[in-house]
């Protein structure tokens, strides 16, 4: 009995330590990456602003709804932004907008017209607007995501419209 107690601790014991281990791991992620969410922005003015530029550049309007608190959210907005194609591709087709959710700010305004798919899949979750403000594709990560990162194939897909 004596060793299913010591086994037990052992185990109890290592699944903490790597537990506080992948804690620390992504805590030192988050600090490394660029922080694009402004907290105190409100997003459905942003989002008017941004439909004039969509507009006039005759592009569509990628929102990634999120905060600067959730990694997935830093890590598909780094990959997007520093991978050369990718960044060619969202460039070449999409003014790019994070849209803060956060208790500091919910852009309950923003929420309100556009609703808040990440409520239901997650975040980061996406809105495409077209430039006149219609929802064209409403769309979660969790597909595109690979071990601790996202699958640059499929995220390449989903810029070109074509991930289903």
């Amino acid at each position: 009995m004596k060793k299913y107690i010591l086994l037990f601790l052992i185990i109890l014991g290592h699944s903490v330590v790597f537990s506080q281990n992948n804690t620390t791991e992504v805590i030192q992620e988050k600090m490394s990456l660029p922080k694009p969410y402004d907290p105190m922005e409100d997003g459905d003015t942003r989002i008017t602003e941004l439909l004039v530029q969509a507009k006039k550049e005759n592009k569509k309007l990628l929102i990634q709804i999120g905060g600067n608190w959730c990694i997935w959210c830093l890590r598909f907005n780094h990959l997007v932004t520093t991978d050369p194609e990718l960044k060619a591709i969202l460039n070449k087709k999409y003014v790019y907008y994070h849209l803060n959710y956060s208790p500091e700010n919910k852009n309950e305004r923003a929420f309100a017209k556009y609703g808040n798919p990440g409520e239901k899949y997650g975040y980061p979750a996406f809105l495409i607007l077209d430039k006149r403000g219609n929802i064209l594709s409403i769309r979660k990560t969790e597909d595109m995501e690979e071990g601790k990162g996202y699958n640059k194939t499929k995220v390449k897909k989903f810029l070109q419209g074509r991930l289903d």
